[in-house]
């Protein structure tokens, strides 16, 4: 049995827990918060209502507030899943009956796109991204309707113009919808059609851009790091190298 948990600074997500069991038997118990799940190897039994369900690797598990369920493994060898605890008003609250009658949802996408979000929890504005179009793909899933399309050709542009003028701190996406007056997806959406690119990449982008600046003024690399928004030395360098293929002390020598 091992497990960790963690609350990461997200809009939307309350909590993130991963764990692996082989005989721990949860009782019925209820959470105040959506339970988004994923299990990547073996599988789960759980009763949901009163009603029996599994959970499989090849699906996204989606558990309503405050409704009872409880969970057991489903084979001796155990599982191991990845849990999201997703604030009450991240979904519709009409979707609550909906998820107790199908709480999982076979979506390969959706699937990849939960995997994605667990992988960038520590970069806020793309894992809000990411958690705007896993909502979103949810919600119009069990509606049985597609996401809608907008036309403002001047969004993309104001974002990005909000964007810059955030450097080098940066802002959140629900703060950005506010200003704009937009939905997050929308935002996403639009930027990605005008700009080839998601907001997230387009700010880390300019991040780098500023550190690469003050590393040719000759300030250390830990320095250049904050000055330009990133955590630390190793978050500029996990993004220095993707972008540019180097480290951030060899590019200054």
């Amino acid at each position: 049995m091992s497990s960790t948990a963690w609350r990461p600074a997200v809009d939307g997500i309350r909590e993130v827990f991963h764990a692996e069991f082989t005989t721990h038997v949860y009782p019925a118990h209820t959470h105040d918060a959506w339970t988004l799940l994923l299990i990547d190897t073996g599988a789960v039994r759980y009763e949901l209502d009163r009603h029996e369900h599994g959970a499989l690797v090849d699906g996204v598990t989606l558990l309503p507030p405050h409704v009872p369920h409880d969970g057991r493994s489903a084979h001796e060898s155990g599982f191991r899943k990845r849990v999201l605890y997703l604030d009450g008003d991240v979904l519709p609250a009409g979707l609550v009956g909906k998820s107790v009658d199908t709480p999982m949802l076979a979506d390969p996408l959706l699937r990849r796109r939960v995997d994605q979000l667990h992988l960038v929890l520590d970069e806020p504005l793309e894992a809000q991204s990411r958690l705007a179009l896993i909502t979103e793909r949810i919600t119009h899933h069990f509606a049985g309707t597609a996401p809608q399309v907008f036309a403002d050709p001047t969004l993309a542009d104001r974002l990005r113009e909000l964007l810059d003028a955030s450097l080098p701190a940066g802002l959140t996406l629900a703060e950005a919808a506010a200003e704009l007056q937009s939905s997050p997806t929308h935002l996403v959406r639009a930027f990605s059609r005008r700009f080839g690119l998601p907001p997230h990449r387009y700010l880390t982008g300019r991040r780098v851009d500023l550190a690469r600046r003050h590393l040719l003024e000759g300030r250390p690399a830990a320095e250049a790091a904050v000055l330009a928004g990133f955590h630390d030395q190793s978050h500029l360098t996990r993004h220095f190298r993707r972008v540019l293929g180097t480290s951030p002390g060899r590019f200054a020598r």
